[in-house]
């Protein structure tokens, strides 16, 4: 499969509905982010080295759709893997936006670093750090997204603004996508239907 037919595939499987998202897949296609090119549009996960995998790519888009990003956001990333996903996130938030993305495996943040510097990602950020607690030193965000399974609503969800949103994947061993909306009287919860896994989120 090729990224055309990926694209495709997503549409018709109802995953990718935003022109935006496309545009992103295109501006930053997969095999730029992976260790075996050969495999970079097969829907599955993929390993990325030191017990980690990227994500298949319906589930990334899930998460980038749930997420809702718009320009200029502020956006925190939980778990940088080979730094596609903040890729993605670089796209939709634009040149006036910000994306900070903390990785705890000292190499994948090197090897997120330079997949991102590569793609010429310039507005992201990789941080080498436990992000079990996010990243309070750049609160508030506009978004936060966390790529590795929760055990339950990740604490850090107060460093949202309000009208921010938080999407996890919740719940072991198999987990659940938590949507977590912050409104000026506190915070809604609802998930997306379906189940996912996910490697767990490591303090």
């Amino acid at each position: 499969m090729d990224l055309e037919r990926l694209i495709a595939y997503l549409k018709r499987t109802g995953v990718l509905k935003s022109r935006r998202v496309e545009e992103a897949l295109r501006k930053y296609p997969r095999e730029l982010f992976v260790r075996d090119r050969e495999k970079a549009y097969i829907d599955s996960p993929l390993p990325i080295g030191y017990g980690q995998t990227i994500s298949q790519p319906s589930t990334v888009v899930i998460m980038t759709e749930a997420l809702c990003v718009e320009p200029g956001q502020k956006i925190l990333e939980i778990g940088s893997g080979s730094g596609w996903q903040a890729a993605l996130l670089s796209y939709l938030t634009g040149p006036k936006g910000k994306v900070y993305t903390v990785e705890r495996i000292p190499e994948l943040a090197e090897f997120a670093r330079k997949n991102l510097e590569k793609v010429g990602a310039n507005n992201v950020k990789v941080i080498l750090g436990d992000g079990s607690k996010g990243l309070p030193e750049f609160a508030p965000y506009d978004r936060i997204i966390v790529t590795a399974a929760c055990r339950e609503k990740p604490e850090f969800v107060d460093q949202l603004k309000s009208g921010g949103r938080l999407v996890a994947p919740v719940g072991f061993p198999e987990q659940r996508m938590l949507i977590v909306d912050r409104t000026e009287n506190g915070f809604t919860e609802r998930f997306l239907p379906g189940w996912f896994i996910f490697v767990p989120l490591i303090s």
